[in-house]
C-alpha cells in the first residue's frame, strides 16, 4: 500500500464518550478538545473521558491546565480504578 499521509489535512474522529489524544501533539490537545467538547455537546455528551496516558504527565498536564480555563467544563476528575486510572482524565461538560 503507498498512501501518503498529509498532516495538514483534518482527521476525523467519531464523536463518543471517549477521546484518545495518544495520536495527537501535546500542541494540539487544547484545540482539538474544545472542537470535540463542541460536537459532545452538539450530540448530547455530557461526561468525556480523555485518554491522555501515564507517562511523565506532560500531556495530562497540558490537558489539565486547559481544562481549568475551559468554558465549556463543568468539572473533571482522574479516571479511577476502571477508568484509567492517573492515564485518563473524566470530564462533565456544561450543558447548553
Amino acid at each position: 500500500m503507498n498512501e501518503h499521509y498529509d498532516a495538514d489535512l483534518p482527521v476525523e474522529l467519531p464523536i463518543e464518550d471517549t477521546i484518545d489524544l495518544h495520536t495527537f501533539l501535546p500542541k494540539e490537545a487544547p484545540s482539538l478538545l474544545e472542537e470535540y467538547f463542541l460536537e459532545c455537546n452538539k450530540a448530547g455528551i455530557i461526561e468525556v473521558r480523555v485518554i491522555h496516558g501515564k507517562g511523565k504527565g506532560f500531556l495530562r498536564e497540558k490537558v489539565h491546565s486547559f481544562l481549568r480555563k475551559s468554558p465549556l467544563v463543568d468539572s473533571f476528575r482522574l479516571g479511577g480504578q476502571g477508568g484509567g486510572n492517573w492515564g485518563a482524565t473524566v470530564v462533565v461538560l456544561r450543558k447548553k
